[in-house]
């Protein structure tokens, strides 16, 4: 907690040394007017008027001259892609831009909704109590529900928001990332407010997961005004929650807007210039020459080369463990150079607690091999042995965490590049071009010198993927890398992690996307209830292997 009072101080700071001249320079004078509204305005829930908006420090705006409106009872869905100012404009339509967050920016007119819910991005950003019963029970005591009423009201939100849990008296931190933010959703859902602003609140989940959300959210829609930003839009647009989309460009322009029909149709060409999610973009990804690539079947010569090399990792009655208990129990496995493995299954289900078991952030006992080396298991280490493990476990494998602020150490994201990068011994010139490269390929190209706390849930993730890969180390892991992502840039990191598969990297990766197990990875892991269950060759894996067993010679006419 100290921690974030510290870096909101420091922002702070930061910001009130930015000159508001920055905005009024380019002709906005003045406060922001109320009173300037249409008369339309009382059939309005919220709406904003020539804004203009910029974060401190960079030459360009987030949106410039941008007038947008939602009337009472509608359903919008902000569609962009990643960085285009959508989780902003809804701070600003909620106000908590300027009044919480200062960030310069100006308008003729706004009008903010009187009573409204907002689902951030994160869970772990609105999240008051440490234990879920207390969270729920702080919104409840806000609204003067009697206590003897308290845990039935619980009961029933956790169900709309599929949220099953054993006990309501457990630790929020205990949770993984999706059941955190199922309920986040029902902490907001206990105010009944008269407007949801909903932040990807699906980019968390697995698909049985994002189902019941959106079905949840389009049961108590009745009588609400929705504005939600989403970049998964399948169940959004199958449950037909949605009545209009607004399209809106990298630079923040709005293109268009209409019913998701007229705009996936007149704007299709936009759509895939920016690399928007529509229906049917996996499908047309996979039919185009860079994912026909991807999904192509691995050499045979280069799948046998991979094979006669040592495994990376080898485990044998293997557990991942959280005070003294199992969460995640692995009979036996090997990782080996070349492979791209992706776990899959529900959240709660051991997935990431996997990936931090052998990061050895979590400890483990059984038999773990990383490059050769035992890594001895646990709970009373030593502080020296944990601490020599660790350091080699940093050496050999890159990390990226399912939250990516976990991660940052650097106040700025060319600093969180470089920090990386300096261990390579490289001079002043080649830093700063490998920096360069960095940002062009990763889309942060303009955001080197903001904190990595002010980027969008999108960015920050792509920040997270640049530093943990530039570095090649022998083994990726990486937990749900492209949630949060628009199409482009998931296709980016996809084409990143396979040129370092053929390198010889070995790439582990929890996704919830059936596209890249079924038809990029190489093996896919099932987790479940804390164990893995299955461990199978996808399609690029398995028709090398028949090939290989087809063509083999038969010896001495023995049929072997």
């Amino acid at each position: 907690m100290k921690e974030h009072i510290a870096l909101r101080s420091a922002l702070k700071s930061e910001r009130e040394k930015a000159s508001v001249s920055e905005i009024t320079s380019e002709g906005i004078e003045g406060e922001a007017l109320d009173a300037g509204l249409t008369e339309s305005a009382q059939a309005c829930a919220a709406q904003v008027q020539d804004l203009r908006l910029k974060f401190p420090g960079e030459p360009q705006f987030v949106f410039k001259d941008l007038s947008f409106q939602v009337r009472r009872g509608e359903k919008v869905l902000l569609l962009g892609p990643s960085g285009s100012g959508k989780s902003t404009l809804l701070q600003v339509l909620s106000g908590i831009i300027p009044d919480l967050v200062e960030v310069p920016m100006r308008c003729l007119a706004k009008q903010i909704p009187d009573s409204w819910g907002f689902l951030f991005q994160d869970p772990d950003t609105q999240f008051c109590m440490p234990y879920v019963d207390e969270e729920l029970a702080f919104a409840l005591e806000n609204l003067g529900v009697p206590q003897t009423d308290m845990t039935g009201r619980m009961m029933e939100v956790l169900e709309k928001v599929g949220l099953r849990l054993h006990e309501l008296h457990v630790p929020i931190n205990s949770l993984s990332q999706g059941m955190k933010q199922r309920l986040a959703l029902a902490s907001v859902l206990l105010s009944d407010p008269e407007v949801l602003l909903l932040d990807e609140p699906s980019a968390l989940l697995d698909p049985e997961g994002r189902r019941l959300i959106w079905q949840s959210i389009s049961r108590i829609a009745q009588q609400r005004t929705l504005i939600i930003v989403e970049h998964r839009i399948e169940e959004i647009l199958a449950l037909g929650l949605v009545d209009r989309v607004a399209l809106f460009g990298p630079d923040g322009r709005l293109l268009g807007q209409g019913t998701p029909e007229t705009v996936f149709r007149e704007y299709n060409r936009e759509l895939q210039e920016f690399g928007i999610w529509y229906p049917g973009v996996w499908e047309n990804f996979f039919a185009g020459p860079v994912g026909s690539q991807l999904s192509e079947p691995i050499g045979a010569s280069c799948s046998m080369d991979h094979a006669a090399a040592a495994p990376v990792v080898e485990l044998s009655h293997f557990r991942g463990l959280r005070q003294g208990k199992p969460v995640i129990q692995v009979d036996h496995a090997s990782v080996r150079p070349g492979d791209f493995i992706a776990i899959t299954g529900p959240n709660g289900a051991g997935k990431s607690s996997l990936l931090l078991s052998l990061m050895g952030l979590l400890p483990s006992d059984g038999e773990y091999v990383l490059q050769g080396v035992h890594m001895q298991g646990g709970e009373k280490l030593s502080r020296r042995v944990r601490k020599r493990q660790m350091e080699l476990a940093a050496e050999e494998i890159g990390f990226v965490f399912q939250n990516p602020e976990f991660q940052f150490i650097a106040d700025q994201v060319k600093e969180e590049i470089a920090f990386s990068l300096r261990e390579e011994g490289l001079s002043d010139g080649e830093l700063r071009e490998r920096i360069d490269q960095t940002l062009q390929q990763f889309g942060l190209q303009g955001c080197e010198g903001r904190h990595p706390y002010q980027l969008s849930l999108g960015q920050k993730r792509r920040l997270s993927v640049a530093s943990a890969a530039i570095r090649k180390r022998p083994l990726l892991l990486l937990d749900e890398p492209t949630f949060g992502q628009d199409a482009v840039n998931t296709f980016a990191i996809l084409e990143l992690c396979e040129e370092l598969r053929r390198q010889g990297t070995a790439i582990v990766m929890v996704t919830h996307e059936d596209w890249i197990a079924d038809r990029i990875a190489t093996q896919r892991w099932e987790v479940e209830e804390g164990r893995l269950i299955s461990l199978s060759q996808t399609e690029r894996r398995a028709q090398v292997a028949e090939a290989s067993f087809a063509a083999r010679p038969v010896q001495g006419g023995t049929g072997e």
